[in-house]
């Protein structure tokens, strides 16, 4: 009679329970915003370490230090790498931590286990991009207070190179900039300006893939009173330096498109590898025997 009554009271507590799991939430958000920042503080940490062994790799000077190939193949392994460790880590946390799933279905935890790790990441990546974009924040904030810094921003402004401004190119200003040229450029013309006006003009050549000729004339104009060339020689050193701006332009984008590319594979492989690890970890939770008291 005891026995029976004590068979009962389990299967009227299975049954309970069994209830309560069923209609309960199948996130472990506890198990995942720890597994996540887990993530991302290993992420920003070996992101410090790849950044710090990349930089005593190479050198200002040439011939000396890694090359900017192997830098670039080293960078995108690093990343890989990155990902793989510090998403594992966060996965396998947040499977290992979750509640235990004792009425659910094998298939169901197994599911449950591969979205928390997928979780992890995403939760992750959030918390790092954001750090990283607040930081970014604070750097040209601060940068921009410094009168110093702006006096550099303002050189390295009035020398750069076309392509960095032709995306943000205001066509006005180039048509607004043609009605005041002159068939005779005075060589006495603040370097400065004669510069900003050339920038401007490769910038919406760049621009539009094309360097009109009498563009072309009028830079060489400008050239050809600043250094006594022949006006068919500085016709000859423009059209040189705008196929080089042209090379440079396309290689930039070419190197930059590679980065997303390779980026967008180790974020993948990162994904996969936290949801992974969070099926290991689950498996190993549930295996955990419960130790009764006697």
């Amino acid at each position: 009679m005891e026995r029976s009554t004590l068979a009962d009271d389990r299967s009227s507590l299975r049954e309970d329970f069994t209830k309560n799991e069923a209609y309960a939430s199948g996130v472990s958000w506890a198990a995942v915003i720890a597994g996540a920042f887990v993530a991302a503080a290993l992420w920003l940490i070996l992101l410090a370490l790849g950044v710090g062994i990349g930089l005593s790799s190479v050198s200002p000077w040439s011939n000396i230090g890694a090359s900017a190939s192997a830098v670039g193949v080293a960078a995108i392994i690093w990343m890989i790498v990155v990902q793989f460790i510090a998403s594992s880590m966060g996965g396998y946390l947040a499977g290992r931590l979750r509640t235990k799933w004792a009425t659910i279905h094998t298939d169901e935890v197994y599911f449950r286990d591969t979205a928390h790790g997928f979780l992890v990441w995403s939760v992750g990546l959030v918390i790092t991009a954001a750090f990283l974009a607040s930081a970014a924040t604070s750097i040209v904030g601060g940068a921009a207070q410094s009168p110093t810094a702006l006096t550099t921003v303002r050189e390295a402004g009035t020398i750069s190179s076309a392509p960095s401004d032709s995306g943000n190119l205001d066509p006005t200003e180039y048509f607004l900039s043609g009605l005041f040229r002159s068939d005779h450029p005075n060589p006495d013309r603040n370097d400065a300006a004669a510069r900003a006006e050339a920038k401007l003009i490769f910038a919406h050549a760049l621009r539009q893939k094309n360097l009109p000729t009498e563009d072309k004339i009028y830079v060489a104009r400008l050239v050809a009173a600043k250094t006594g060339l022949s006006q068919t020689d500085a016709e000859n050193r423009v059209s040189g330096v705008f196929a080089q701006l042209q090379q440079e332009t396309d290689a930039t984008r070419s190197a930059m498109a590679r980065v997303f590319l390779w980026l967008f594979i180790a974020l993948l492989i990162g994904a996969f590898c936290a949801s992974f690890a969070a099926t290991i970890g689950g498996r190993q939770r549930d295996r955990v025997q419960l130790v009764s008291d006697r």
